[in-house]
């Protein structure tokens, strides 16, 4: 059994990483286990495994004491001199109590220790690269479904895609390839356990990460996102170098790059506009596709007042509110819509403050509808 054993501690330490005295002494632990509770023992022991030659013995140890309180742990000066007079006052005698069939529950006990380790070694390593992967996107398989939760395969370990984290207008079955969003790694009992996620406003980022390089590169930054999976997002970009149309990147040419991001989350709207440190700007833009006429700042309370054309009111609220819903989200800023005539019987447009002009904007939208390309919702769709 011995070498026996040795080889296969060896391989383990090459194939698994786990160190072979770190085995070696498990099982010493686990040795002592069994023999005190196959054997009704309750003293002191300890477990010598010769690797050399197979054998395994076991050795009691007591205390050399004054006085006797427990002989199982506690052995008198007078007989501890009997087994070698050297012995003194607070050492710790040792005698062998092997027992004649501890050799094969030695072998067992051995046998489920490695297995055990190696099963935690390797639940140890699954779980350190999954949770080097936490906020990042990837490719899974459908395994199976219950009534809440979706299972899907990433190789070595099965994640959890909880009913909250699901696209609603998205159906799954077994065997259908998806990208997910790592959002938590936790270490159980059984094993690492990975949750993902389908609507996380992370999984957009990484998908622009994938599919815009200047992204990627850092050359382009996603400042901010604005998410309502699976139906539609904002997000806001802007370029670190002055020649870098930072939406039009994003976009790629004929809406290539946007296209094969809103293909992967079956359809669902994609807004890209470009962020601005001035939050007149930056509303203006996060409205889109709505025209504006005048933003009005309210630094203390953190809210916008917005103008824009009549015929513009109801493509700049959104159906259910949600195109001025998700600008508020993508800006962090309040806003409140008004139309043109509204704004003018309230007196608030024109402001007494000439706002900043919007023409340059307006002419940038036009251009991309000019690529004939449909990132947005048109004025008749959001007015139903």
């Amino acid at each position: 059994m011995g070498s026996e054993l040795l080889d296969a501690l060896t391989a383990l330490e090459k194939q698994k990483g786990i160190s072979r005295d770190v085995l070696i002494e498990a099982i010493e632990a686990a040795l002592v286990t069994a023999y005190k509770r196959n054997f009704n023992q309750a003293q002191n022991v300890r477990v010598d495994l010769n690797l050399d030659n197979g054998s395994m013995r076991v050795f009691s140890r007591k205390d050399v004491m004054e006085e006797v309180l427990d002989e199982r742990l506690h052995i008198s000066l007078e007989d501890a001199k009997e087994v070698n007079p050297a012995y003194e006052l607070g050492d710790v005698v040792e005698q062998e109590v092997t027992p004649r069939n501890f050799g094969r529950i030695a072998a067992q006990t051995a046998k489920q220790v490695v297995t055990q380790r190696v099963r935690e070694a390797e639940r140890g390593l699954i779980y350190e690269e999954f949770v080097d992967r936490e906020e990042d996107i990837v490719n899974g398989i459908v395994e199976r479904l219950d009534a809440r939760n979706i299972y899907v395969g990433l190789g070595k370990v099965e994640a959890v895609l909880p009913q909250n984290e699901q696209i609603q207008q998205e159906t799954y079955h077994p065997h259908d390839r998806i990208k997910v969003f790592i959002t938590k790694v936790e270490r159980t009992t059984r094993g690492p356990q990975v949750f993902v996620s389908r609507t996380h406003p992370g999984l957009l980022r990484r998908l622009f990460e994938m599919e815009v390089p200047e992204i990627y590169d850092g050359i382009v930054e996603i400042k901010s996102i604005a998410r309502e999976a699976g139906d539609r997002s904002k997000i806001s970009v802007v370029a670190h170098q002055e020649d870098i149309d930072p939406v039009g990147s994003c976009v790629g040419s004929k809406g290539s790059r946007v296209q094969t991001i809103v293909n992967e989350l079956n359809g669902e709207k994609i807004d890209i506009v470009e962020w601005s440190e001035d939050p007149v700007t930056f509303v203006a833009n996060a409205l889109s596709p709505s025209k504006v006429l005048d933003v009005q700042v309210n630094e203390e309370e953190k809210s916008t007042t917005v103008v824009v054309p009549d015929y513009q009111l109801s493509l700049a609220i959104g159906k259910r509110g949600q195109n001025a819903r998700l600008a508020a989200k993508l800006t962090g800023w309040k806003i409140d819509i008004k139309s043109e005539t509204d704004a003018r019987e309230l007196g608030i447009y024109p402001s007494a403050i000439a706002s900043t002009s919007f023409d340059e904007y307006d002419d940038y939208e036009e251009s991309y509808e000019e690529e004939e390309f449909d990132l947005y919702q048109d004025s008749e769709d959001e007015s139903n």
